[in-house]
């Protein structure tokens, strides 16, 4: 069985749409674990709707970034995952982390990587007046948000686009792509060891 565990901080709209896909046997595996840094996170709640164990491990109780990870390391690795999927996981990880997984571990970004890596991405693609937002699913590097590609899909900015509805636009996306990337890994289309972090990116492009 392929084994994923998903890490998350927040609502975990993200999650329920790949532990939808696992159910419908649109992914061809399962999430066997959810981990938080946020005991309040409403993912929690959709993982104990989907009979999924969970763990929050509360960054806050950590002196360093690197023992906040190695904790981590150790309780993924209870699970032996084939796969580590960033799910809203507001955490930059260190290289205890990044070293412990790599080629194993993916994360959903809300824009058209390499632009606008970090925060506010759908405020700045309004402010200047882009024609073209989305999202990207990429591997995790040490470097925020600059692993290679793995997919992304775009949408088309309207003139007058309101924030609110470009980020509704947008999770919608990411609901179709993330699960749809994580279904080709698990049946071994995208395989993210042999593309490897130093060499050619595995890219596909989707319109939504």
């Amino acid at each position: 069985m392929f084994k994923i565990i998903v890490l998350i901080s927040g609502s975990g709209s993200n999650l329920e749409a790949i532990m939808q896909a696992c159910e419908a046997r649109a992914i061809d595996g399962n999430v066997v674990g959810v981990i938080s840094n946020n005991a309040d996170a409403f993912g929690l709640e959709r993982a104990k709707k989907f009979n999924i164990p969970s763990k929050v491990i509360n960054h806050n109780d950590y002196d360093s970034r690197e023992s906040f990870d190695a904790a981590l390391v150790s309780s993924i690795n209870r699970f032996e995952p084939n796969l580590i999927v960033l799910a809203g996981f507001m955490r930059i990880l260190s290289p205890v982390m990044t070293s412990a997984f790599q080629g194993m571990m993916i994360n959903i970004h809300p824009s058209l990587l390499p632009k606008y890596p970090g925060l506010n991405t759908h405020g700045q693609v309004i402010a200047n007046k882009d024609t073209q937002h989305g999202v990207t699913v990429h591997s995790v590097s040490e470097e925020l948000d600059a692993g290679p590609i793995v997919a992304q899909a775009r949408i088309s900015v309207n003139v007058d686009q309101k924030l609110d509805d470009l980020i509704e636009r947008i999770h919608k996306a990411e609901h179709l792509l993330f699960p749809k990337v994580i279904g080709m890994i698990a049946s071994g289309e995208i395989n993210l060891k042999k593309t490897g972090l130093d060499q050619e990116v595995i890219y596909k492009n989707y319109e939504i």
